[in-house]
């Protein structure tokens, strides 16, 4: 019993440690991955406090898992342990039956798994984990286990301060930097797209009806059209790494093929809200501005505020350059923090900085 005993906290702190390191790479991820939850649960009151979740979440699977490898107060750590796998398989579980939520992002962005996948990892985690709490008074701590310990407490937010300060250690999106946007915006060779049916919804006599291109009715104006929206009709078995790369200038124009095939460097700046714009950026950015009023560059704004915010902005920072504007959600895949850095030459991604790291 001893040895399976053993083999079975190995397995778990390595997971847990594992698990816990590739999501504090990148702590604002499993953030957004949280007001997803937040969202479907109606718990949205619980979105101003995802990041610091996330942050306490990332750092206590790492020491959760120093602290099974090593014995550390096991009759606290078993019992913790358990109560968090149990909070996991619920998630995974609501993830898989609900079908409202594509990925737990259990391993971040770097390992992907299907709800299928990661709801039978921690039905399997959890096994091991009862076995664990169960004889737990017959793991005794290692010769060092408490500084082992007191290590993984300053490792685990020590990673998370320095990725919240800078970009990702490792940039496991699609918009990692040698990525060419034109190229992962393109469907994976033999792969087949998803089919969408526009649909159309009307109203009569207060009953609300769906309609198809094909029978909506054009010629009885007793019908008042509310909305229309598209239906998936076929679900396809791939889809591109980057889907929501739309640029559109403040007229709504498309200029996302002009910023992708220009011939000089491109400078992105994305903010995704200019309201929530961290600060200290400003002065190189109008060393940047000058090379762009040189015409040696083209800088564009890229974000999801409208055009009042966008004016307001420009003008309290003193931006000249122009903005165009983006998805939200595209603009947080694409850099982790607010505001963003990116270079482009030719659609390929050659640099990317937090506001931090501005060159």
């Amino acid at each position: 019993m001893k040895i399976i005993l053993n083999l079975l906290r190995i397995i778990v702190g390595v997971l847990f440690i594992f698990s816990g390191l590739i999501k504090a790479n990148d702590p604002l991820g499993l953030s957004y991955k949280m007001d997803e939850f937040f969202e479907v649960l109606h718990l949205t009151f619980l979105s101003p406090y995802s990041l610091a979740f996330s942050v306490v979440m990332n750092a206590f699977e790492i020491i959760a898992g120093v602290a099974v490898l090593v014995g550390y107060r096991m009759r606290i750590f078993s019992v913790l342990l358990l109560l968090l796998i149990i909070f996991f398989t619920f998630l995974t579980a609501f993830a898989l039956f609900s079908g409202t939520i594509r990925e737990c992002g259990c391993f971040g962005d770097c390992i992907k798994l299907t709800p299928v996948e990661t709801f039978w990892k921690d039905v399997i985690l959890l096994l091991m984990i009862l076995v664990i709490f169960f004889y737990r008074k017959k793991i005794l701590p290692v010769k060092g286990a408490a500084l082992v310990f007191i290590l993984s407490v300053l490792l685990s937010f020590g990673v998370q301060a320095y990725t919240l300060k800078h970009l990702p250690l490792f940039d496991c999106l699609p918009y990692k930097v040698g990525n060419n946007i034109p190229e992962k915006m393109k469907l994976p060779p033999g792969a087949t797209p998803d089919v969408y049916e526009m649909v159309f919804i009307y109203e009569k006599d207060g009953q609300k009806k769906e309609f198809t291109a094909d029978n909506y009715p054009w010629s009885d104006s007793t019908w008042k059209f509310i909305d229309r929206k598209d239906k998936l009709v076929k679900k396809g078995n791939a889809e591109p790494a980057i889907k929501d790369f739309i640029l559109t200038d403040l007229d709504g124009v498309n200029q996302t093929e002009a910023v992708l095939s220009a011939d000089k460097p491109v400078y992105l700046f994305l903010v995704q809200n200019v309201q929530n714009a961290g600060s200290g950026w400003d002065a190189k950015m109008k060393a940047l501005q000058a090379k762009w009023k040189n015409q040696e560059i083209l800088i564009y704004g890229v974000t999801a505020s409208t055009k009042d915010e966008i004016a307001a902005f420009k003008q309290q920072y003193g931006l000249e350059f122009p903005f165009v504007q983006m998805d939200g959600v595209a603009i947080k895949t694409a850099g982790r923090s607010n505001p963003c850095l990116m270079l482009l030459d030719k659609g390929t991604i050659k640099g990317k900085w937090h506001y931090n790291d501005i060159p």
